[in-house]
């Protein structure tokens, strides 16, 4: 596995150094070094481990060395985490090869002090038995949750005033665990049974949500692009949550749709199948290759009622006046953690620039939906700056917009009903966290 090791090492490096995006360096990484099977699964295991438990280890660490860890080398830095990961949450590892492949690693990268001290460090672990010591829940209750789940103290804080103690647990215990791939049945294409079907006759482990009706949960899937099935377009990957998003819109065959901030085109296409192919939807962002990926995804899909179009969001332009508009906002991304858990450490999240970018986004989208027609707002993240208090602020200056009340799916059991017209999604196991708000035009 030492191939693995120093994969990992790499895109961790480049993680921490260079702001990379977790899911794209690590599936370069191991394209780039050959890795395959076992060995790509445990360079991913590795990778994941030490960004879900980045904290905690960090904090382990402290209580066998004296140097702190702002004195020492990144690159050493992150082989210690790694090794820690190794000795305290993966059983399968001996003890015996997580310290000397370690040192090893750091030899291999031509860091030959170095390896001394790690030698030293990871041995000192082992005579106390790798014991270490939380921080008193009683005394430090944010500390103690920051710590226990790698979540910055910062929103520690945050969740639990605007959620309350129970539903913030629930939220950083989700950040530990991998989400499941969840996709989009193209019902312009096949059914769930059928594509559910043919996906388990190649090996894929499918489960049925009970939220949504045409969503899919797989396992082993090995490389989703090289499904036959993808290939043929029968389905798309999309969070569960997002698809709720498309159907609280509730476009309908032969309208017009507005969908800003499209790419990768996730919610364009399932609204365009809740469409069943008729009618027209405009699907607008601001970069050239990420149009691209939303008509190559269309095309894919066999979608043709979808025109993608380079369109910033705060572009002022005459457009005819649509049934349905979409504003799915940039935003800080904190119900997606478990997807990219490098977010949770961003030390600008963007807490005080996204709210007025994201609320003069809505303010300009909502110029293009005619009266009776229906807005969404909706965000991937869990901070009511974000949310709530733009859809507050909205309706208030924006009296031509009444709230419609949002009907979810019983099955939904994470959710905080933040209004009538406006719902969070909390991360389960079948979705991520997610922000949906409604508004109808009535002049």
């Amino acid at each position: 596995m030492a191939n693995s090791r120093k994969t990992a090492l790499k895109i961790l490096l480049r993680i921490e150094q260079e702001g990379a995006y977790s899911n794209i360096a690590l599936n370069n990484g191991i394209k780039q070094d050959g890795l395959k099977g076992i060995e790509a699964s445990f360079c991913s295991a590795l990778v994941y481990g030490v960004l879900e438990r980045k904290i905690l280890l960090d904090f382990i660490i402290r209580q066998y060395t004296n140097i702190r860890l702002k004195k020492i080398e990144t690159e050493v830095l992150e082989i210690l985490r790694m090794a820690v990961l190794q000795l305290l949450f993966m059983d399968k590892i001996p003890e015996s090869a997580a310290v000397n492949e370690s040192v090893k690693l750091a030899k291999s990268i031509k860091l030959n002090k170095a390896s001394g001290f790690i030698n030293g460090v990871l041995r000192s672990m082992l005579r106390e038995e790798c014991r270490y010591k939380l921080p008193d829940k009683d005394k430090e209750k944010i500390r103690y949750y920051s710590v226990v789940y790698s979540v910055p103290e910062e929103l520690v804080k945050l969740w639990i005033s605007s959620y309350g103690e129970e539903n913030a647990v629930c939220i950083m215990e989700s950040t530990m665990g991998r989400a499941k791939l969840t996709v989009r049945v193209n019902t312009l294409k096949t059914d769930k049974a059928e594509l559910k079907a043919s996906l388990e006759k190649s090996g894929v482990l499918c489960s049925e949500s009970n939220i949504s009706e045409n969503a899919l949960l797989l396992a082993d899937t090995g490389s989703v692009e090289a499904k036959e099935e993808y290939r043929k377009g029968l389905f798309h990957v999309q969070d569960i949550a997002s698809q709720i998003c498309c159907e609280v819109l509730a476009p309908e065959s032969g309208m017009m749709v507005y969908d800003f901030c499209s790419a990768p085109g996730g919610k364009a296409f399932t609204m365009a199948q809740l469409m069943n192919g008729e009618g027209s939807i405009k699907a607008f962002d601001m970069y050239e290759h990420k149009v691209r990926l939303i008509n190559n995804g269309a095309y894919r899909l066999g979608i043709k009622n979808i025109s993608a179009e380079v369109r910033n969001a705060l572009e002022k332009d005459d457009m005819p006046l649509a049934d349905r508009v979409l504003c799915d906002v940039p935003c800080s991304g904190l119900g997606i953690i478990r997807r990219k858990p490098e977010i949770k450490y961003k030390e600008n999240p963007g807490f005080k620039e996204l709210p007025q970018l994201q609320y003069e986004i809505l303010c300009n989208c909502s110029r293009y939906v005619r009266k009776g027609g229906r807005l969404v707002y909706s965000t991937c993240t869990l901070n009511p700056g974000e949310n709530e208090m733009n859809v507050k602020r909205f309706l208030s200056e924006h009296l031509e917009f009444q709230p419609l009340n949002i009907t979810l799916n019983s099955g939904i059991i994470k959710k905080i009903d933040n209004m009538g017209n406006a719902v969070t999604l909390l991360p389960g196991e079948n979705n991520d966290g997610f922000f949906i708000s409604l508004f109808e035009r009535t002049c």
